[in-house]
Parts: C-alpha cells; sequence; structure tokens
C-alpha cells in the first residue's frame, strides 16, 4: 500500500528506517550497505527529507548521521501511517490488547533497525497464556500478510535491553 502512494523504493525504506522506529541513527554509507542502492540515489532523498525538516543531522567525526526529528508536526501522522503499513496497529489491537497480561512488548530484530522484513519480531514480557497466545497470532497473520515471531520472557526477568546495543521500540507496556 505504501509503495502505490510512494513511488520511490528508497524513500519508502527511509521512512521505515527512521520513522517506524524514532531512535534510530544512519549515514549515508550505512544506508548504502542497508539498502544495497547507490549512493546518490539516497543522497537525493536524505537531502529533501532533511531539507523538508522531517530529518535533522549531525557530525560524527567525519560522518554526517541522520535522524527523524520527533518534533516536527508530521512526525505523528507519519509513525502512525507506517505503523499501519507494518500492521503493528493490527498486532496491537488483536493480540497484545487480549491478552491482558503482560508488562511490555518490544518490537525487535530487522524491523527495530528500520529495515522491511517478511516476519514481525515481537519480544514480551509477561505470564501469558501461550496457546491462547498462538491462536492470535494466527488470526492476526492472516489479516496483515505477515509471519510474526515471537520471544517470550518471564515478568520478572528485569530489563532484556539493558546491556544490549540490539534496536528494539517499546509497543505497549503495562503502566
Amino acid at each position: 500500500m505504501l509503495d502505490t502512494l510512494v513511488s520511490s523504493k528508497t524513500k519508502v525504506k527511509l521512512l521505515l528506517k527512521f520513522f517506524l522506529n524514532s531512535n534510530n541513527t544512519a549515514y549515508l554509507r550505512n544506508l548504502e550497505t542497508e539498502f544495497s542502492e547507490s549512493t546518490n540515489a539516497i543522497r537525493l532523498e536524505l537531502n529533501k527529507f532533511e531539507e523538508s525538516g522531517l530529518l535533522n543531522s549531525y557530525f560524527q567525526s567525519n560522518k554526517k548521521i541522520f535522524k527523524a526529528n520527533t518534533s516536527h508536526p508530521l512526525f505523528p501522522e507519519i509513525n502512525s501511517i507506517i505503523r499501519k503499513y507494518i500492521g503493528i496497529d493490527k498486532i496491537i489491537d488483536s493480540i497484545i490488547s487480549k491478552l491482558g497480561v503482560p508488562e511490555k512488548v518490544w518490537l525487535v530484530g530487522k524491523l527495530a533497525r528500520g529495515l522491511d522484513s517478511e516476519h514481525i519480531d515481537l519480544l514480551i514480557q509477561g505470564d501469558v497464556n501461550t496457546e491462547y497466545l498462538e491462536s492470535l497470532v494466527t488470526k492476526v497473520e492472516k489479516m496483515i500478510k505477515k509471519k510474526v515471531v515471537i520471544s517470550l520472557i518471564s515478568a520478572n526477568s528485569g530489563d532484556p535491553f539493558l546491556n544490549s546495543k540490539e534496536p528494539n521500540l517499546l509497543l505497549w507496556t503495562k503502566d
């Protein structure tokens, strides 16, 4: 759906990279490797996003680092569109809100890094009924046409990302 509205594949990749998980940062050569595209095509789109104020940049050594401008008035709307495109809204509505007992739910894996993926990796902290969870996952996979991979950790296991540099996005919390 998003690729029908936005004709540039590079632009769609950049939207996923920066607007799904606003903590993601990247520089041009890094994006070239991740996207397997020419630096020129990526640079053109980055410049357009930066000129419009949707991306901020700063220099770290000799690298120009880009990051989503979360204070831009359109950021919440773009983030919402990207979440709907991925299917996160349906996952929260159809799985997480019905479980009732998870403490926290994170998006992990390729999507948390801002890369498109054929599956959605979730980490759920809390005590859940696994049979009920599996039935909910099966239903939502049919709706979003993506595989949902869930890892479970117990409620009292602490912060799973305390000493990790692995990108993650907190999607839901009990509090």
